[in-house]
């Protein structure tokens, strides 16, 4: 490989999810194996601007990689939004002598990863770490596959309660501008109808699934919402049901920040461990300014304009198979 690389500063950003300390790991061992220093950057970009640094190695990363959360940590940066910000930090990185960044999360930090790369050219590659699966020019996110288990595991549970009482439960999962959680555990849960902010369907068609339900006297029933459903969320749904009709005892559980957390699932753990290796290579060979993706099990790198203007769509297939199973 031709390293014009030294060091190289990873980093976790936005929202935490499953597998990302699997990736810091891949980072941090692959760095190892090509004699490249690495530095971890405690706390996203809040700790980029205030030099929060840790020098990083194989045994420092040993027993991450079942492990929740992030190891490094994350934070929200408003000053690094502010040109004298990301000046703060450049001075920082070249302080540490930090030449390169990798980057581990949603479209936000790439955002700010790619400005930052803008204004002062700074080499750096990012990795797809969210449970929403919403980043186009890859088919996963690290995350995704744990969080859609995790609500899989609770939709079950529910379900057991439902029968056991008759009982109407909508079930609200993660997903403001991504229905994948939602289609997913909704198909694998057997719910009766599915929300999620990609569809158009309208209140009165929901209704018009329950009711069907009903004249069949249909006992119990689960509904799985994305919480950016735009005909309301579980709660709204619920009361204009309730409004209606007497027949269900309706209730509603969120599972919220439940499918952030917990250990990763195999899929997600090996998905990271490639793309942590892919993203250093990457940059040893002269990438830059890029996300690293998988697209048919091969790892693919995606020019950050394909990214941002693009969105990752559910599949028609998968709305039509939710639709015949819901019957």
């Amino acid at each position: 490989m031709s390293n014009k690389i030294s060091k190289i500063g990873v980093f976790t950003s936005g929202g935490d999810a499953p597998g990302m300390n699997a990736a810091i790991r891949a980072v941090v061992r692959a760095c190892t194996y090509y004699k490249t220093e690495c530095v971890g950057i405690m706390r996203g970009y809040e700790g980029m601007i205030e030099g929060d640094f840790e020098q990083l190695d194989a045994r420092w990363v040993g027993n991450i990689l079942q492990r929740g959360g992030t190891v490094l940590k994350s934070a929200r940066s408003k000053e690094f939004r502010t040109p004298e910000g990301r000046l703060k930090a450049l001075g920082k990185l070249r302080s540490e002598g930090i030449d390169s960044l990798i980057a581990i999360g949603g479209d936000g930090t790439f955002t700010g990863l790619h400005k930052f790369h803008q204004e002062f050219g700074i080499p750096s590659i990012c990795i797809p770490g969210t449970i929403d699966n919403d980043l186009s020019g890859t088919d996963y996110t690290i995350g995704y596959d744990t969080a859609t288990n995790t609500a899989v595991e609770a939709i079950d549970k529910i379900r057991d309660t439902a029968l056991s009482h008759n009982r109407l439960f909508f079930i609200e999962v993660m997903g403001r501008h991504s229905g994948y959680i939602a289609i997913n555990s909704g198909i694998a849960g057997g719910a009766a109808a599915i929300v999620i902010p990609e569809e158009t369907m309208s209140f009165e068609e929901l209704y018009k699934i329950l009711g069907e339900g009903e004249e069949t006297s249909k006992k119990s029933n689960l509904v799985v919402v994305a919480e950016g459903s735009k005909i309301g969320d579980a709660h709204t749904l619920a009361k204009k049901v309730a409004e209606r009709s007497s027949y269900f005892d309706i209730k509603v559980t969120v599972l919220g920040h439940l499918q952030r957390g917990g250990a990763p699932t195999y899929f997600d753990r090996v998905l990271a461990s490639r793309m942590g290796i892919a993203a250093v290579e990457g940059l040893l060979n002269g990438k830059s300014d890029v996300m690293v993706g998988i697209k048919d099990n091969k790892i693919v790198y995606n020019n950050f304009d394909i990214i941002m203007q693009n969105h990752h769509e559910i599949d028609e297939e998968s709305m039509r198979i939710a639709k015949i199973l819901s019957i």
